[in-house]
């Protein structure tokens, strides 16, 4: 059996739609916190299991028969290593064999301005080694589906106004990840106690990505690398919230710093084809 943690988000659903194309569906499970977000995947005939990272007792009940983990990490920044860690002891007292851990790829992680967020995965890497359990990591680069959000809704009329600077990121589709993953979990190939880099094959600065909105909409499309309090004032005057305002800002900082200028084939090899175009992901996001 193959279990998918956090299979009501967007990482780990659509890791399960990939694996419906390799696995029979009653050799899947999914772990959730609500069965109703799932009920589609419950018609197709995968098993549902309810439960949470913080209430281990439920983790174990889940997992129970499970051989194959896809542990996609939590969001929750304020619990996550204890969190995680409860997801690690669970799958032990449970008799899982094999955690695939779905974490960060991070450059250089100490002089990265997303330390203090990123550091937990490597920590539950730690936790997992230590465990004694067969393990795989997928260190997951930047999502290529986050750009909407950071350029906004009127990128076309305004162009882009974001605190990026010049630096380059190897922007990935999040799609591409997870039938990555589900090539890994389904192949009967050992994956045992590897680590895998996921990212897209090419890098790309905001300048560019500006010059491949011009080419797709037709305008002309400039950049502006915003100075940071400015770009902030104005999430704040559009009334988003702290968090999320950190959130942006955070990950703005770390493109700036080149956190994500990982580009590799490593991710093309587990596709067994060439990842997802930049060009080709926003054009349909355009659309």
């Amino acid at each position: 059996m193959i279990l998918v943690t956090g299979a009501s988000g967007q990482l780990g659903n659509a890791t399960v739609q990939n694996l419906l194309n390799k696995v029979p569906a009653n050799q899947i499970a999914v772990l959730v916190r609500n069965e109703n977000k799932v009920a589609d995947l419950k018609e197709r005939g995968i098993n549902i299991g309810v439960g949470d990272y913080h209430n281990k007792q439920s983790l174990i009940s889940a997992f129970n028969g499970v051989e194959k983990l896809l542990f996609v990490s939590t969001s929750d920044q304020n619990n996550r290593l204890k969190q995680q860690q409860n997801v690690v002891e669970a799958a032990q007292e449970a008799g899982v064999k094999h955690i695939y851990y779905t974490g960060a790829l991070i450059k250089d992680l100490d002089s990265s301005p997303l330390k203090d967020f990123m550091v937990p995965h490597y920590q539950t890497e730690e936790i997992i080694k230590n465990s004694n359990l067969k393990y795989t990591f997928f260190r997951n680069n930047l999502y290529a589906d986050i750009l909407p959000f950071y350029l906004g809704q009127e990128v076309l009329h305004r162009g882009i106004f974001f605190p990026a600077g010049h630096s380059r990121t190897a922007f990935t589709l999040r799609n591409d990840m997870a039938e990555a993953f589900s090539n890994v979990i389904a192949s009967s190939e050992k994956h045992e106690n590897k680590i895998y880099d996921i990212s897209s094959s090419d890098s790309v600065t905001f300048d560019e990505i500006a010059q491949l909105l011009s080419e797709l909409s037709g305008k002309t499309i400039s950049y502006t690398d915003a100075d940071a309090e400015v770009h902030t004032n104005i999430l704040k005057a559009a009334g988003l919230p702290e968090y999320i305002i950190n959130i942006i800002t955070s990950f703005a900082a770390g493109i700036k710093n080149n956190d994500f200028d990982n580009p590799g084939d490593t991710l093309e090899r587990l596709l067994g084809r060439k990842p997802t175009s930049l060009k080709t992901y926003l054009k349909s996001a355009l659309s």
